[in-house]
């Protein structure tokens, strides 16, 4: 402030005679200390010596000073550029909208392109396997261009990213096999009783204590999830128990992430943790692809595909395509989730769910009575209030 002083209202040499200036107090240049704080990575404080130009009472008289209107507009003019413009922070606003552009799509395409793959290769491990397999070629690209640091590992990590991993890979898995067995729509109905089970296993595990109005949020998600279930036109045990097993997994391996990766140091960053993951699901339902459904995409069974009517050229692009959508919907989020907070991550993935289900509904016909409909939109409902509650802090006691 003390240089603004100086610059805004400097002294205006005459050359008269100064008996009516020298009538005035002149003021006392008194010695004070600022400490200005530098952002450097030792986050260390440099104190500089300034010089106030006012007197001992911090007031002066407006007649001591001629004021410059040029010399105050040119000083205030960057100030109130910067605020009314800023590129990084619009170029970075627009960034983040694109992403979230990209991860709808993309999960919406996914989910269709699984589906038509699933009614004509009812084969869930071997095609989540090869979608891992498409995940773990296109993280290998990325290290190797190095569009991103490879992952640097310690001791104290192997067990913690073993056990994410197949936390990872039954989650998926069971996904898939529910999406085989019962319309989209129903699979994501069911998933969105993932905060139910992400409360329970916070109580259980990490001993957490959620607050009322998360509690409270619960009830019009389970409401709606047994609503929609029981009017379902598709329904099958199958479908219902891997979809709600899908939750399970998936929840038991966000509390994992919290207990077991707790150092900061040695955590890894959220792409190179999910591309880890990716990386050992693959090498994990390999074996288990071949012993429960054989080895498939040989030359044998794409003419039996053939002989039966199905367009074998179209089935292999369409699994090319979920793999390359299932990784990269996955990796946007993760990248998403490394910008903008988690609560606000889990309110746009509850809006996400929204425009899922309402694009494959439109896209597979699927029927749906009106009590499913409002089975559906109260746990959506639910799902956001959910969203909203983890923003409520709990009053301290």
């Amino acid at each position: 402030m003390e240089s603004c002083a100086l610059t805004l209202f400097r002294p205006t040499l005459h050359t008269k005679p100064l008996t009516r200036i020298n009538r005035i107090t002149r003021p006392k240049i008194v010695p004070s200390s600022i400490n200005y704080k530098t952002s450097n990575a030792n986050h260390s404080v440099t104190s500089f010596t300034s010089y106030s130009v006012f007197n001992n009472s911090s007031t002066f008289s407006a007649k001591q000073f001629h004021y410059d209107p040029t010399v105050a507009r040119a000083a205030a003019a960057p100030e109130t550029s910067g605020e009314s413009i800023d590129p990084a922070k619009i170029g970075l606003t627009l960034q983040l909208a694109a992403m979230f552009v990209a991860w709808y799509l993309l999960n919406i395409y996914f989910n269709i392109f699984n589906k038509q793959v699933l009614k004509v290769f009812p084969y869930p491990t071997t095609l989540t396997a090869f979608q891992f397999g498409c995940g773990t070629l296109m993280i290998l690209i990325m290290w190797t261009l190095k569009l991103h640091p490879r992952p640097k590992f310690h001791k104290s990590q192997i067990v913690p990213v073993l056990m994410l991993a197949v936390a990872h890979t039954m989650g998926n898995l069971l996904t898939n096999i529910s999406l085989g067995k019962v319309a989209v729509s129903f699979t994501h109905t069911i998933k969105a009783m993932e905060p139910f089970f992400s409360v329970l296993f916070s109580i259980l595990l990490l001993s957490h204590r959620p607050t009322k109005w998360v509690v409270a949020s619960l009830v019009p998600i389970v409401g709606g999830v047994a609503l929609a279930s029981f009017t379902e036109a598709s329904f099958n045990w199958v479908g219902f128990g891997s979809a709600m097993a899908s939750n399970v997994t998936n929840q038991s391996r966000n509390v994992l992430s919290k207990m077991l990766m707790v150092k900061k140091e040695e955590a890894l960053d959220n792409i190179n943790l999910f591309s880890v993951m990716t990386i050992l699901s693959f090498f994990f339902l390999i074996p288990f692809a071949f012993l429960l459904e054989g080895v498939k995409f040989t030359p044998e069974y794409m003419k039996f595909a053939a002989s039966q009517g199905i367009n074998v050229r179209d089935l292999c692009l369409r699994t090319i395509l979920t793999g390359i959508c299932f990784h990269s919907y996955q990796q946007v989020s993760y990248m998403i989730l490394g910008v903008v907070s988690p609560v606000t991550h889990a309110v746009a993935n509850s809006v996400k769910r929204v425009i899922l289900i309402v694009a494959t509904v439109i896209f597979f016909r699927t029927p749906v009575s009106p009590i499913n409909a409002i089975g559906t939109g109260l746990a959506l409902a639910g799902v956001f209030l959910y969203s909203k509650a983890k923003r409520i802090k709990p009053k301290a006691a």
